[in-house]
């Protein structure tokens, strides 16, 4: 793509669509950085949607992709904040390593892999997260400080209703109420916007006694880079390599809806390029980390973005507002943004995929809750690494739950589907067909092996392979194993069809010629079986 397409294609619409997306993203950057439990959250959000709002649309690979600070992001963030060392610094440092390991991730190519995440682990995780928003939010929007951490807002639910600000209550719920129903007066003027400056204005014209966001420096950040050691660096590397793949998720799935509405195709692996040099320069300046964001990315294409200069003019109007309307934020109420927050995390909950549980298999069900349960009162590593795991042993179980294998005498297929055989009926009864089906892998092997054990009492064995394109090193054994048993009890073993990857690696580990003869492997189903016939017969009229 010439930069030429990539920023100039379509000026009028891209200017359109990121000033609405910076509009917008205004409430919601000083939202999640409030929410994010840091010193001055509300410029370090601003931070965050600036410097990564700016790189992704620059180096990325989304054009119409609009990003900055999210609930998953700052979750993650609000869980880590004040544990570190005791040094909020070292938080910097984790959202530019996070940066740095996303850029890895981008050249290494990972990004196709976000197709394999099962959507019972990404439903959960999305579920999780936009319920700790909202439990983050919950103290706010009573009057108290917000907590840094969703169990601990939980537990603090009957403390805040003993002693309840019914002002920021009332500005809070007002500002859901907008939010809802705004749109349905006009959906030109986007209603988060109205809600804050409305009931800013509200609570400043009243004088109203409400927690608010307070000073936010003035100007542009300073870039700031903290002592590094060794022990620092070992501390924050789990933790952010947790931030990265939480952003990567998060961003990717932005640009699959991006792609849906607009029609086009994203590049995932620059993407993540893109987003991990924004969060390298966030970390560099002290801002939050951020990833893609639905919301805004629909609200810009909807307004005529499709470019990257969308994202780019998104990012210029933030840094103007930052230094011209900065003073006027920190009389912003936080129940104000509270109430934006809460709408935010509704928004995250994946209200199709809980609304399907007694639709789904149970163990895809048990997958999504167990995630979702997990990344509320536990961690986010452990949630998507246990979902993960469940998901692997779920699908593991049902394949092996298939039937890996069918077995006829070779009487009864030779008279559907084969020609005449020149042997009598009674040498075909002892003459199995065993068609193995699939992938042979540690899940089916076993099974396998224990349903052919029983053909040690027959004749000759023709084992069609032709529908295996792949086997792993116990489906292997296993079909070593079965062979050998068969050969003690004087089995003759034919194997036909067998692919160039099985075959490859039964030969590098000698099962092949060693187990079964090369006079008996066939690239023909119907050669095998013919000669496992004629071998049956000479044998039946030798014996004594």
């Amino acid at each position: 793509m010439t930069l030429r397409e990539r920023f100039l294609s379509n000026i009028r619409g891209d200017i359109f669509g990121g000033v609405t997306a910076g509009v917008v993203a205004l409430p919601l950057a000083l939202g999640f950085g409030v929410a994010s439990g840091l010193e001055n959250g509300a410029a370090i959000g601003m931070y965050g949607a600036i410097a990564v709002g700016i790189c992704a649309a620059v180096f990325g690979g989304t054009p119409s992709q609009i990003s900055g600070p999210t609930g998953p992001m700052t979750a993650v963030v609000a869980g880590l904040a004040g544990s570190l060392m005791g040094d909020p610094s070292w938080i910097f440092v984790m959202v530019a390593l996070a940066g740095l390991i996303q850029i890895m991730m981008g050249f290494l190519r990972v990004g196709v892999y976000i197709n394999y995440v099962p959507y019972p682990v990404i439903s959960g995780f999305m579920s999780g997260i936009g319920v700790i928003v909202v439990a983050l939010q919950f103290g706010a929007l009573l009057g108290h400080p917000p907590a840094s951490r969703p169990l601990q807002a939980i537990m603090s639910i009957s403390e805040y209703l003993v002693d309840i600000n019914w002002t920021a209550l009332i500005l809070g719920m007002s500002t859901i109420g907008i939010i809802y129903l705004f749109p349905r007066i006009t959906p030109a003027i986007p209603s988060t916007l109205i809600a804050l400056f409305v009931m800013t204005g509200l609570s400043v014209l009243l004088s109203s006694e409400v927690p608010r966001i307070g000073a936010i420096p003035a100007g542009l950040p300073d870039i700031r880079i903290p002592d590094l050691d060794w022990a620092g660096l070992q501390l924050i590397l789990p933790s952010a390599f947790v931030l990265a793949v939480v952003g990567a998720i998060d961003s990717l799935l932005t640009s699959l809806v991006a792609d849906s509405v607009t029609g086009t195709r994203h590049d995932s692996n620059r993407e993540l390029v893109g987003q991990g040099i924004g969060n390298v320069m966030s970390g560099l300046i002290g801002g939050l980390p951020g990833a893609g964001a639905t919301m805004r990315t629909v609200v810009n294409i909807r307004s005529g973005g499709r470019t990257a200069l969308s994202g780019l003019v998104h990012g210029l109007l933030l840094i103007s507002l930052l230094v011209v309307f900065g003073p006027l934020a920190e009389r912003i109420p936080l129940a104000v943004l509270a109430g934006i927050l809460v709408t935010v995390g509704i928004g995250i909950v994946d209200r199709r995929g809980l609304g399907h549980l007694r639709a789904v298999p149970r163990g895809d069900a048990a997958i999504m809750l167990t995630v979702l349960g997990l990344t509320v009162f536990v961690d986010l590593i452990w949630a998507v690494a246990v979902g993960m795991v469940m998901a692997s042993l779920v699908l593991v179980k049902r394949l092996a739950d298939m039937d890996p294998a069918a077995q006829l005498p070779l009487m009864e297929v030779a008279r559907h589907d084969l020609p005449p055989l020149d042997v009598p009926e009674e040498v075909l009864r002892g003459v199995y067909l065993v068609e193995v089906k699939g992938s042979l892998f540690f899940g089916n092997a076993g099974p396998l092996q224990r349903k052919l054990t029983g053909l040690k009492d027959v004749e000759s064995a023709v084992i069609d392979m032709k529908n295996v394109p792949y086997i792993d090193q116990s489906g292997a054994y296993a079909l070593a194993d079965l062979m050998k048993i068969l050969n003690e009890h004087e089995t003759r073993v034919y194997i036909a069809g067998l692919q160039s990857e099985p075959s490859d690696l039964m030969r590098r580990l000698n099962f092949l010629p060693e187990l079964c003869r090369e006079d008996r492997i066939f690239s023909e189903v119907s050669a095998a079986i013919e000669c496992a016939a004629r071998d049956a017969h000479n044998r039946i009229e030798t014996r004594p």
